[in-house]
């Protein structure tokens, strides 16, 4: 006899409805999870650099922001470090634990945009009180996640309007080639040069993937030109993190805790998931929230920001090979954010030390496959209205109550599409159900 949850909704005479079937909170993997065998059998050279790009996309630029902000706040050097140390712990145990267990390229790092918010804040709070602000967001967030809500608001938002947000924040990885080949064109110039060869000839391609290829490139061009300057023996080499005991105020609550929590959900999550939903995969989005939440609760205690999963880091990780052993890329990523987290110190002087052409142009070249998909998704069908209103409003940098011009694109956008695109809203059936259980086959 069948369980009673597998039959359908029935009706008992003159009363209502049973009620269907709930999906359950977290999303169910589809296949078990990988273990050693499958990732020694599913992994390759692509894969590996894949995760390596993504490290180096991680370790550099979004490092020079933090280190940034901190200094300019006034953080010493152990604050400094131990930031350092907790955002790398959090990206690697979350990467690590996410991918493995639904066998997709999970990748997760920290909020650049919750970072960027901090640096006026630190100006006039108190760096306890700013890791109170960190504490609270995280627990609200990991509150969110537990209610189902993110995973219905997601479905709800037409894939157009949401890639039109990702090619609005992914348009300047594509302007960074061109930037960057006209500032230092021996680094950058031969770099597009190898990209252009690997992919034009696909028999060189197939022995040596153009994105690698591109990396191989690049250090020899820093290397060939001496602009490789790392200072030697200034700092420490292993990391030692700090705990900062947070002040709970309400200043920096109502100035901090909303807009983190916002800007994790929805602006890097949101990316996130439909770089990976373009990719073909199915990320689940619950899971996703309720893993944000506790790694940032983790990175507070280290005096750091919220963790996330970002659009860049998934679109490098997922930029080539087959989508089902894409999963690999991930774990590379995840341990070496790991080995990361332990020589902090050491490796951030060491990215800092590579010339900015090299990362801006790698960055670039690695994205322009996700910055197409992203442009493709928004404009091409319907909703485009709402795409376009979308894209604009985010690329504006309209910063309102200390939230995210991304977040504010995708509102005004989908607003504007309710209003205006009517007969798209009626005709297209819902993308996403939220009672799709996204991990599930």
């Amino acid at each position: 006899m069948p369980s009673p949850a597998s039959e359908p909704p029935t009706r008992e005479p003159g009363g209502p409805a049973a009620a269907p079937k709930r999906s359950p909170l977290l999303e169910r993997p589809a296949l078990r999870p990988a273990g050693v065998r499958d990732l020694m059998r599913d992994i390759a050279p692509q894969y590996v650099s894949n995760g390596v790009i993504g490290l180096i996309f991680s370790a550099s630029g979004p490092i020079a922001v933090t280190l940034a902000v901190g200094a300019a706040g006034g953080l010493s050097q152990a604050e400094l470090a131990s930031w350092v140390f907790g955002i790398f712990l959090s990206a690697g145990l979350a990467t690590l634990v996410m991918s493995l267990l639904y066998r997709q390229p999970l990748g997760f790092a920290w909020s650049i945009p919750g970072t960027v918010l901090l640096g006026p804040s630190l100006q006039h709070l108190t760096f306890p009180e700013v890791v109170g602000a960190f504490f609270v967001s995280g627990v609200l967030i990991l509150a969110l996640g537990a209610t189902g809500l993110v995973r219905r608001i997601m479905a709800a938002i037409p894939m157009p309007i949401v890639m039109a947000m990702v090619a609005a924040v992914f348009l300047r990885f594509g302007t960074d080639i061109v930037a960057s080949s006209q500032a230092n064109p021996v680094v950058a110039g031969p770099m597009v040069l190898a990209f252009i060869v690997l992919t034009a000839v696909p028999a060189l391609g197939k022995y040596l993937p153009p994105v690698l290829g591109t990396l191989v490139v690049g250090i020899v061009a820093v290397a060939v030109s001496g602009q490789f300057a790392m200072e030697s023996g200034a700092g420490p080499v292993i990391a030692t993190p700090v705990f900062t005991p947070p002040e709970f105020t309400w200043a920096a609550q109502l100035e901090l805790v909303v807009p983190l929590a916002i800007t994790v959900l929805i602006v890097q999550n949101g990316q996130g998931v439909v770089v990976l939903r373009a990719a073909g995969h199915h990320p689940p989005v619950n899971a996703f929230a309720i893993a944000s939440g506790g790694f940032s609760v983790l990175n507070a205690g280290f005096g750091a920001v919220s963790a996330c999963v970002t659009g860049p880091t998934n679109a490098l990780l997922t930029s080539s090979g087959d989508k089902h052993r894409q999963y690999t890329g991930a774990v590379v990523y995840g341990l070496l954010s790991l080995v990361c987290a332990l020589l902090a110190p050491t490796l951030t002087r060491f990215m800092l030390a590579t010339p900015e052409a090299f990362v801006l142009a790698l960055g670039g070249i690695a994205m322009l496959k996700a910055l197409q998909q992203a442009f493709v998704t928004a404009f091409s069908t319907t909703f485009t209205l709402g795409s376009l209103v979308t894209f604009v409003v985010t690329i504006s940098g309209l910063n309102l109550l200390n939230i995210h011009a991304a977040f504010w694109g995708i509102l005004i956008g989908y607003a504007v599409s309710r209003l205006l695109e009517r007969h798209d809203h009626s005709a297209s059936p819902q993308l996403a159900s939220p009672n799709d259980q996204s991990g599930a086959s």
